[in-house]
């Protein structure tokens, strides 16, 4: 079973895909299955190994509703017989038998979970909703059933502490560490009373995971202005008004415009719409998802969860659940994280001030006679974007086209790490919008993995952009390629028409096949520590540091071609854009951080009863957030942190991983620029390629030569130096 074993998440994309080992494939014999499991293959294509072309894909194909819950729960019970099998040996633990055996163990429940993340995130719809209420408890109480097993993990802990661990490969011995931490971070070595009580809570917790997600996504779907009349599209562009017709048609509402309640459509509605009393409209509606006072309201869970969290630190031995989740992490400690942070945050606000009084000053010449509000930000950002910089958003987006963009991240992954990109169509699909390509080595035309690209938003889906792993690269059982996805939420426009995007959403697009790459280049041998299992703080570095790559001439002059005449963006713009590029960055920086802050605030609070929104506010206060600006993620609809444990007291992560990102861009334009071969080569050796088999710090300073310190990230945002 590879990763960790706890099940404890309710946007279960997440929930699943990280617990278990990856599947055989094609021309790798299958693991013997007694005849009660070959009979449930038979008639659950769930169970079934994945087969085919590529070393094998998911059966989505053949894929139904009713198929998950049986299929978890014999998933289940096949990964106890596996574990039943390494507990009754009775020679001595070693590798082999132990921590190799537990690395083979559980590869079909990986392979249903995997599916499973996929319903959850992508088709997420009442009747899929009603099995994820029931199945995340189980999960968790199966999660919690191996961790607190005394014979598993004496072995275990046996391998760990032996003499002979020296003689073991560095990878083995990670997997080792890997494996005995994870047990005692998850309670092995509790007594029976407190093995209970933590596997109830986690129970709980699963099941407060689940609503909170189902919540917020309710809120997404449920909410939608309508625009009735041209007036009301007054200052949208026309490829903003063909989507917003679009989202209307789709919810019986042909002839009338839609602002669907996802960030993906609130920004641009946001950033470009004169009506003032519409932009607040959408903009409340946005800020208000799981804090209406109504059947969906988050605030009474995220009570609840963080009292749990604080009781299970305690439980574990920590004095927080922040000290609990960093411990592993690169930072180590909340309060070197909350240096970080701390350390920033002054200049974001100082920024921010000049931000709202060049926005003030442009208001009060139009003689409009309001004060900036949150809702009013972006509108003015954008006009003192066009004075200062004599740059528009609306000029740039006729050269954002989302096809071109992604043959533009291909040929970045071409230069950088050596890859090849060919669509395919002998692979089966969830949804007609997903496409697959297949990615081979350039000079060698071997194939490395599948990628999977799901661009549009749609109901059921989760609004925001993320990266999957459908199956980790290994070593261990014969030579497996990965399968990866990227899954983002741009609105489809007039059919045959291209999808235009955002300067902001561009870049998201090449952070999210940054961690793809990640995943891509991943050459390890067991697959617990493959492609982005790493460190919280830093799987975020090989994502953020490919956004660079967005802005390079190379990219911008091969791939930046306008949507109507096909002619490349103009010298001048792209000199506009790269004038432009810390601008709004007060803006950028305390949205995010201000989020956060809050989350480790949250989380270093003990076991104290929280009012969320109170705590909030409260918090805003006491750091001295501007008030024309809110949280990137207001609490209530927080799902990266409520939505699972994944970054609970670890929204920091993009900071700290930023820090690396700043200092490792500076290796490329102090080389030969920014497709330098042998910093390249580096990067791809060191940190793409090595997933967990080496300590993410250790891993960046054979990189980099250096650890990384926080100037090169205040030049990036153009803030002042600290002296």
């Amino acid at each position: 079973m590879r990763r960790t074993f706890f099940f404890a998440s309710a946007g279960v994309a997440a929930l699943l895909s990280t617990a278990c080992a990856t599947t055989a494939q094609e021309g790798r014999p299958p693991m013997s299955s007694s005849p009660s499991e070959s009979k449930a293959q038979e008639t659950n294509p769930l169970l079934a190994s994945w087969t085919g072309p590529y070393g094998g894909v998911p059966a989505f194909d053949r894929f139904a509703l009713s198929q998950f819950r049986p299929a978890l729960e014999e998933a289940m019970e096949a990964n106890r017989r596996d574990i039943a099998a390494i507990t009754a040996s009775t020679e001595p633990a070693t590798f082999e038998n132990t921590l190799a055996a537990l690395e083979d163990s559980g590869r079909t429940l990986n392979d249903v979970g995997t599916v499973f993340g996929v319903w959850a995130s992508t088709l997420n719809g009442p009747e899929f909703q009603a099995i994820e209420r029931e199945m995340a408890p189980k999960l968790a109480a199966f999660s919690d059933e191996i961790f607190q097993n005394e014979k598993l993990f004496q072995r275990i802990e046996a391998v760990y502490t032996s003499p002979g661990k020296a003689k073991l490969s560095p990878e083995q011995q990670r997997l080792a560490w890997y494996y005995y931490t994870n047990f005692v971070r998850s309670g092995a070595k509790l007594d029976a009373t407190a093995k209970k009580r933590l596997a109830d809570i986690n129970q709980r917790l699963a099941t407060l995971y689940t609503s909170f997600s189902q919540n917020v996504l309710a809120d997404e779907e449920g909410y939608a202005v309508i625009l009735e009349t041209e007036a009301d599209l007054a200052g949208l562009s026309s490829s903003i008004r063909d989507a917003a017709a679009a989202a209307a048609e789709a919810r019986g509402q042909k002839g009338k415009w839609a602002v669907p309640n996802t960030r993906s459509a609130m920004e641009p509605f946001l950033t470009y719409s004169t009506r003032r009393d519409l932009r607040e409209k959408v903009w409340r509606n946005y800020v208000n998802r799981g804090d209406n006072g109504d059947s969906r309201d988050n605030n009474a869970l995220i009570t609840e969860i963080l009292q749990l969290r604080a009781e299970r630190a305690k439980l574990l031995g920590y004095p927080t659940h922040a000290h609990w989740r960093l411990e592993n992490a690169m930072a180590k400690t909340p309060e070197r994280a909350t240096a970080l942070m701390e350390a920033v945050w002054p200049a974001a606000v100082a920024r921010v001030r000049e931000e709202v009084a060049d926005m003030q000053a442009i208001a009060n010449k139009e003689g409009t006679k309001l004060k900036i509000a949150p809702w009013d930000y972006r509108f003015y950002a954008e006009k003192v974007r066009k004075a200062k910089y004599d740059l528009d958003e609306n000029e740039v987006k006729p050269y954002l086209q989302l096809e071109k963009l992604r043959e533009g991240m291909f040929w970045v992954a071409g230069e950088l790490f050596g890859f090849t990109f060919s669509p395919v169509s002998d692979v089966p699909v969830y949804h007609p919008d997903v496409r697959v390509w297949e990615v081979k080595d350039k000079a060698s035309g071997k194939h490395v993995g599948l990628w999977y690209f799901d661009p549009y938003a749609r109901a059921g889906k989760r609004s925001g952009a993320w990266m999957n792993a459908y199956r980790n690269q290994e070593r261990f059982k014969g030579d497996i390629t990965t399968i990866v996805s990227n899954n983002s939420n741009f609105l489809k426009g007039n059919p045959g028409e291209p999808v235009l995007i955002s300067w902001e959403d561009a870049s998201t697009l090449f952070h999210e096949f940054g961690h793809a790459l990640h995943g891509l280049s991943s050459n390890v041998t067991y697959p617990s520590l493959s492609g982005t299992s790493v460190a919280r703080d830093y799987v975020e570095f090989p994502s953020q540091l490919l956004e660079h790559w967005l802005s390079t001439p190379e990219v911008l002059n091969r791939y930046a071609l306008h949507y109507q005449t096909g002619k490349p963006i103009p010298p001048a713009l792209v000199a506009k854009i790269d004038k432009a590029s810390t601008f709004n960055q007060g803006f950028a920086t305390v949205e995010y951080l201000s989020s956060a802050l809050v989350d480790m605030k949250l989380h270093t609070a003990g076991d104290q009863k929280i009012d969320p929104d109170a705590f909030e506010r409260d918090t805003l206060k006491k750091l001295g957030m501007p008030e024309e600006i809110v949280m990137r993620h207001r609490t209530p609809q927080f799902g990266h942190i409520f939505s699972g444990d994944g970054y609970s007291a670890g929204y920091y992560s993009y900071l700290w991983s930023d820090t690396l990102t700043a200092d490792a861009y500076e290796a490329f334009t102090q080389g030969k620029g920014p497709y330098d071969p042998e910093v390249a080569g580096r990067l791809r050796k060191n940190v793409f390629s090595a997933g967990n088999t080496v300590d993410p710090a250790e891993a960046y300073r054979a990189f980099r030569g250096k650890d990384a310190g926080i100037d090169a990230l205040m030049r990036k945002r153009g803030f002042p130096v600290p002296k």
